[in-house]
């Protein structure tokens, strides 16, 4: 049965999925019985009180399928493991409690210190950008938790309508997954495998829940998720570093690559901070300037708004494997330029909607 799976590893997903569909139910009634809910607010477009706290059950499928088939190497990817369960918790104690930035940050940090200073899964390499290979283990350590940060309040960010977090985490993790598989790294196409599935449960209820049936992913799943991206494009970096791919698998430009697969949340969180910044301030103040915000405005629905972002995504991994050996700053400067457009065209469809509603 493990060689069965192993040959096709993608049906792990499948199991994965099976037991989020078994424990949403279970996880739907808790969080109404404690009152793990969100009430509808000015920044909210739902109606009646809606649980958040659908990361549980992407946890509990995601860890229950990884233990059912990677038993094996479980010592080997503990700390992977309590990183996983900190920063669920942490996200849990957000989602209840509000937690300040600052405090939530220290959280997240927590977290990096099981997956950097333990798993020792971290970014050693630069690939010779700016002319540097191999890192000061200092400086190793400080832009891997830089990075740890940063990718995981981006995809914290990006959750603002139904089925955006979740359909872009799909989207990641399957091509990390796939990625992972035709490179032979079992154990992290496993991970990968295992969170589609978790995530796919989840984006069913959000999207297409009604009434009693809706969800919300709630920081426990934003975290979880950003976290597990963190760890995967860590992996896909230092397997390209040190060329532990098949050649023609090999992304010599990797940083950028993954740049580019995270495009939207990377770009978009890049451009509200800056935005906050610019108008003096706090860059951790919450606001309506997001890209989802702004499709929502050109009078797109949820649905339709989440659709053309998985789009955009898709084109731009493609963009991203079909360069993957150009120059990283090339391939960097070409993503940059891509966003700045499509969000200057984005401005401009909004602007004219605006102009044409108050004509």
């Amino acid at each position: 049965m493990a060689e069965f799976f192993n040959t096709y590893p993608f049906l792990i997903g499948l199991v994965s999925f099976l037991i989020g569909l078994v424990c949403m139910p279970l996880v739907l009634r808790i969080a109404k019985e404690k009152h793990f809910v969100v009430k509808p607010n000015k920044r909210m477009s739902h109606t009646g009180d809606i649980p958040n706290i659908g990361g549980i059950d992407i946890c509990i499928s995601f860890l229950l399928t990884y233990f059912i088939f990677e038993f094996d190497r479980l010592q080997e990817s503990q700390f992977l493991i309590i990183g996983v369960l900190v920063i669920l918790v942490v996200g849990f104690a957000d989602d209840v409690l509000d937690l300040a930035p600052l405090a939530k940050i220290f959280g997240e940090a927590l977290a990096g210190v099981a997956l950097i200073g333990f798993a020792d899964i971290r970014i050693t390499h630069l690939h010779n950008f700016c002319n540097i290979a191999q890192l000061h283990p200092v400086a190793s350590y400080l832009l891997s938790f830089f990075l740890l940060i940063a990718i995981v309040n981006a995809i914290n960010l990006i959750d603002g309508v139904d089925g955006l977090a979740s359909g872009l985490g799909i989207l990641y993790c399957l091509t990390f997954a796939v990625y992972f598989q035709i490179c032979g790294a079992e154990s992290w196409d496993a991970l990968g495998y295992s969170m589609t599935g978790a995530l796919t449960v989840f984006f069913i209820y959000n999207v297409f829940g009604k009434a009693k049936r809706k969800i919300f992913m709630g920081d426990s799943g934003s975290l979880l998720l950003g976290y597990l991206l963190t760890a995967f494009v860590f992996r896909f970096c230092e397997m390209n570093a040190y060329r532990q791919v098949p050649d023609k698998m090999l992304c010599t430009a990797a940083p950028a690559v993954a740049i580019c697969i995270l495009s939207v949340p990377v770009f978009d969180t890049l451009r509200v901070m800056c935005t906050r910044i610019k108008h003096k301030q706090s860059p951790f103040q919450a606001d309506k300037n997001h890209v989802h915000h702004l499709l929502l405005k050109t009078g797109l629905n949820h649905i339709q708004t989440t659709c053309v972002i998985l789009i955009v995504s898709i084109v731009f991994i493609i963009i991203g494997f079909l360069a993957r050996n150009w120059n990283i700053w090339l391939l960097t400067a070409l993503w940059f330029m891509l966003c700045c457009l499509l969000t200057f065209l984005l401005w401009r469809i909004v602007d004219k909607k605006n102009g044409k509603a108050t004509t």
